[in-house]
C-alpha cells in the first residue's frame, strides 16, 4: 500500500476513534444532571459537545506524551499505529453496547501497547512513562475525585439540614449545570487530546512531522470536531448506567461529584497524565453516594465496572496486537483487519438496535425515581 494512503487511512481510522470516544464518554460529564433533571438529554449533550470542543483547544500537554511518550516513535509504522487503533474502536463498540463505563483512554493504550508490542519489540514501548503518565494517575485519580466529592457531599447535607429543600433542590441543579460544564471543558483538554497524539505520532512515523512535535492546527481542530460530534450523539447506554446504575443522585450529590471529577481532570490535564475521565467520573459519582449514606452506592454495578477496568488493557491490548501483527505485513493485512473491524462495527450497530436506550427511556426513570423520593418522603 502507497505510504501517503496507509497515513490517510490511519487519520480517518483514528478520528473515528475519537467520534467513539465521544459518544462513549458523554456520560461522564452529564450523567449526573440528567439523572437529577438538571438538564434535558438533549439539551445536557449539545452543551457538552460544544464545551469539548472548546476544551480540545486549551492544551496539548497530553497530546505530547501519547504523540512521544508510550511508545518510541523510530520502531513503529503506520500500520502498527492502525492496528491499535482497531482494538480500541472494538473495545469501545463492545462495552458501550453492555453499558458499561470503561475507558476509551485505556482501550486506546492497550490497543497501541498490544500493536507495538507484538510487531515491533519491548524495546518499542516506553514502559517507564506508560507506569507515570498512565496507570498511576488510573489509580490515583478516580480515589482523590471519590474523596474529595464524599466529603463534600457529607459537608453539604450536614449544612443543608436547616435549609428549605426546595431552595437548596433547586439551588443545587443550578450549581450542576456549571459544574457539568466544567466536565465537559475538562473532557475535551483531556480525551480531544489523544486522538490529537495518534495522529501527530502517525505523521512522525511517516517522516511527515520531526520527532517531538506538538499537534499541527489542523489535526487540533479535526480532533476536537469529532469527539465533539460523538458526543452529541450522546451514550445513552453509559449514561443511563452511570446515571441510574451506580447511585440514586440528587442534585446536591450530583454538583459535588462534578466538581471533584473537573478539578481532578484540568489538573491532570496541566501536568500532561493520560488519566481516564471515565474512571474519575465513576469515582466522583461513587464517592458521592457514599456521602449521602453508606449504603448509597450499587456495589454490584460498581464491581462489574471495576471489573470491565481491569480487562480494558489487557483485552483491548490482545485485539490491539493481532491486528497490528496482521496489519504490518502489508497491504493485504490493512485491508483484512479493515475489513473485520467493519463487519464487527456493523454487527454490533445491528445488535443495539433490536434494545435500543433512548433518552426518553432515561427521562422516564427519572421522573419515576422522583416520585419514589416524594413517597419516601
Amino acid at each position: 500500500m502507497d505510504p501517503a494512503l496507509i497515513v490517510v487511512v490511519v487519520i480517518a481510522t483514528a478520528l473515528i476513534f475519537d467520534f467513539t470516544n465521544g459518544f462513549h464518554d458523554t456520560a461522564n460529564a452529564m450523567a449526573t444532571s440528567i439523572a437529577t433533571g438538571a438538564l434535558r438529554p438533549k439539551t445536557a449533550v449539545a452543551l457538552s459537545a460544544v464545551l469539548n470542543l472548546v476544551g480540545a483547544f486549551l492544551s496539548v500537554e497530553v497530546a505530547k506524551t501519547i504523540s512521544g511518550g508510550i511508545v518510541v516513535d523510530s520502531m513503529i509504522t503506520p500500520a502498527i499505529i492502525f492496528g491499535g487503533l482497531v482494538g480500541a474502536i472494538m473495545w469501545n463498540l463492545v462495552t458501550w453496547y453492555v453499558g458499561l463505563p470503561s475507558s476509551s483512554s485505556h482501550a486506546l493504550f492497550g490497543g497501541l501497547i498490544g500493536a507495538a508490542w507484538v510487531a515491533a519489540g519491548t524495546d518499542s514501548i516506553h514502559f517507564s512513562k506508560v507506569l507515570d503518565k498512565v496507570v498511576v494517575p488510573a489509580i490515583a485519580a478516580p480515589l482523590v475525585a471519590g474523596l474529595v466529592a464524599m466529603v463534600a457531599t457529607f459537608v453539604v447535607y450536614r449544612l443543608n439540614r436547616k435549609t428549605d429543600p426546595r431552595v437548596s433542590h433547586v439551588g443545587f441543579k443550578v450549581g450542576q449545570v456549571a459544574s457539568a460544564s466544567m466536565v465537559s471543558l475538562a473532557h475535551g483538554t483531556n480525551d480531544a487530546q489523544k486522538t490529537m497524539g495518534i495522529i501527530t505520532l502517525t505523521l512522525i512515523t511517516s517522516g511527515s512531522l520531526a520527532p517531538g512535535s506538538a499537534p499541527p492546527t489542523w489535526v487540533i481542530v479535526s480532533a476536537a470536531v469529532a469527539i465533539a460530534l460523538g458526543t452529541y450523539l450522546g451514550g445513552w447506554r453509559i449514561t443511563h448506567t452511570m446515571g441510574r446504575g451506580l447511585t440514586t443522585i440528587e442534585p446536591a450529590q450530583g454538583f459535588a461529584a462534578q466538581t471533584s471529577t473537573a478539578a481532578a481532570i484540568m489538573a491532570s490535564s496541566h501536568l500532561g497524565f493520560a488519566l481516564s475521565t471515565t474512571h474519575v467520573a465513576s469515582g466522583g459519582i461513587m464517592g458521592s453516594g457514599l456521602g449521602r449514606n453508606r449504603n448509597g452506592v450499587n456495589w454490584g454495578t460498581a464491581g462489574k465496572m471495576v471489573l470491565g477496568w481491569a480487562f480494558t488493557l489487557p483485552a483491548a491490548g490482545i485485539v490491539g496486537a493481532l491486528a497490528g501483527k496482521w496489519a504490518s505485513t502489508g497491504t493485504a493485512g490493512v485491508v483484512g483487519v479493515a475489513a473485520i473491524g467493519i463487519v464487527v462495527s456493523a454487527v454490533i450497530w445491528v445488535l443495539s438496535r433490536r434494545e435500543p436506550v433512548r433518552p426518553e427511556h432515561i427521562v422516564d426513570e427519572v421522573a419515576a425515581q422522583a416520585e419514589l423520593h416524594k413517597v419516601a418522603a
